[in-house]
């Protein structure tokens, strides 16, 4: 028991101490998930409000795909972009594996599908009403889209938190294509796996309450937006 407390004051003393070591984890754990969020938001989004509100035939197995893929587990897709990326892929040549570069490729697959599937479904429930109000206001196909997501905005707002969420707390594709090297490809997940491993706690404690707080401040800042619009 002792050396659990014991470990929760060392990982206090790094977060107050601001351990160069641990700011630098959590640094690029924040630029890799917040850019993959971002790029997967920007593609995602649109797409999925666009079918959520399209008409076709196949749109009940369309759907079932897409749900299936929201699920799908790190490991593959980070193999997946590790085989890409290799010296013997299709893109070895750009030297893209072991960088931040190929996390950032990773995460962004990966939540692809979750921003695509919550919005969809999202769309499917609630699109139906905002686009009939456009129709009567004349708006063309991409004004529709746009009117749709401002006004979902605080649902759509949510799925893209669930997708940090989803891509800051993944370690199996980061693993994969990143190596976990100190300095340059270590993020918060990989270290936690790797401390406990060792039985090096604090760090592992420490890093673990960073990302506790982290998802803390999104969500309540996305229910304070939410409590104002």
């Amino acid at each position: 028991m002792n050396y659990i407390l014991e470990g929760f004051k060392e990982a206090i003393r790094l977060l107050i101490s601001l351990d160069k070591e641990v700011l630098s984890i959590v640094s690029l754990s924040i630029i890799v998930s917040t850019s993959a969020t971002i790029f997967a938001s920007i593609i995602s989004i649109p797409l999925a409000v666009y079918f959520g509100i399209k008409k076709f035939k196949a749109k009940r197995l369309f759907s079932r795909i897409t749900y299936t893929f929201m699920s799908i587990p790190s490991v593959i897709v980070g193999l997946v972009v590790a085989i890409i990326l290799s010296r013997k892929g299709p893109f070895g040549h750009l030297n893209l594996l072991y960088t931040k570069n190929a996390m950032i490729i990773a995460q962004t697959l990966l939540v692809i599908p979750l921003v695509f599937g919550l919005t969809y479904g999202l769309t499917k429930s609630r699109g139906d009403v905002i686009e009939r109000i456009a129709f009567t206001l004349g708006a063309n196909k991409w004004d529709t889209i746009v009117l749709i997501i401002r006004e979902l905005k605080v649902d759509i707002l949510v799925n893209i938190a669930t997708a940090f969420s989803r891509a800051i707390s993944e370690v199996g594709a980061v693993m994969i294509v990143g190596g976990n090297i100190k300095g340059y490809t270590r993020v918060m997940t990989t270290t936690i796996s790797m401390m406990n491993s060792m039985g090096d706690y604090p760090m592992a404690i420490a890093l673990g309450i960073i990302l506790l707080l982290i998802s803390f401040i999104i969500h309540s800042l996305i229910y304070s937006y939410n409590r104002e619009d």
